[in-house]
This record gives structure tokens, sequence and C-alpha cells, in this order.
């Protein structure tokens, strides 16, 4: 994505961490005339209309507060960085991950963050639905603060200078 615009709730504090609140510069534009987002920095790049001109925005913030969910959401992102990125049963960490249930649905697991792992290809066809093979950390919620700790490692390095103010000080390192 060129130009993302990093997207700030009403506080001036990100939407989402992880994954980062971004938005294409087009649909912060976009929110910016509706009235819902205010510019709050500007990359250098500029776009033409034929009755406009303006700087695609680096930064915007919601101008109505938006409840924050205390809880980590779960997410296929969210799951990898809490398993590292690595097979819970082989410890591969090159492979093609996918989202294993430690107890299969079909003997009535739940997709939550206690019956989900990270898996490679392999691991997960050879367990199929049985309950043979056990991860090698059983799985939990993790805490907003251990996979901000974690990020140092996986996020991505494409953050424009603007944006560092607002991150806090572990992500802007």
């Amino acid at each position: 994505m060129q130009y993302p615009a990093l997207v700030l709730n009403a506080d001036f504090r990100p939407l989402n961490l992880f994954p980062l609140s971004t938005k294409p510069w087009q649909e912060a534009v976009k929110n910016i005339w509706e009235g819902t987002m205010s510019v709050v920095a500007e990359y250098d790049k500029v776009v033409r209309s034929p009755s406009i001109e303006m700087r695609l925005p680096a930064v915007v913030a919601m101008r109505d507060y938006v409840p924050i969910n205390k809880r980590v959401a779960f997410t296929r992102t969210n799951v990898f960085l809490r398993d590292r990125f690595k097979c819970q049963y082989c410890g591969a960490d090159d492979a093609t991950l996918t989202f294993d249930h430690v107890v299969p649905r079909k003997a009535g697991g739940q997709t939550n963050w206690t019956n989900i792992v990270a898996a490679c290809e392999d691991c997960n066809l050879m367990k199929g639905s049985k309950q043979d093979m056990q991860p090698m950390k059983v799985p939990r919620e993790p805490t907003s603060s251990e996979l901000l700790a974690l990020k140092r490692f996986y996020m991505p390095k494409i953050m424009h200078q603007s944006w560092l103010d607002y991150l806090p000080a572990e992500m802007a390192a």
C-alpha cells in the first residue's frame, strides 16, 4: 500500500496496534471530506483534481471517539505473532503457516485463543482431525503488552516519520 495513512482515535492514539490501524490514502481523503476524520500530518506528495490540490494525509484522527476493546483481537496475524511465526508442532519457522485446532472442530473444539495454534501445512495435514499431537506450548490469550514486546521482531519497518509521535515508544524504536 503506497502512502498509507495512520488512523488515530479521537484521543490521538492508534485505533489498533496489531495490525497497525492504517488505511489507503484514497479512503482517508474520502473520510476527511465526509467529515469523519481530520488530517493530523501530511506526506510531501500532492494529488490534484480539476478544482483542488492537496497533500496526501499521513496521519488522520477520528472526530468521534471509538471505544477500544481491552482484549486482544483474535486474528490470524495475532495468533501467528503469539506463536512467533513458528509451527507449534515441529518448530519450523520458514513454512507456510495455517491455523490448527488443537481439539478438532469435529470433536467439539472451538475457534478461540485457547484452542488454535500456528501449524505448518505438513503438521496440520499429518494431525488431521486426530488429537494425538500436542503443541509445544499450551495456547492462551496473550496480553496486548506481550504482543507489543514481540512486535520489534515482526512488525513491518515501513513507517512514515510522522507516525512515530503517535506510536508507543516500543514500536517507534
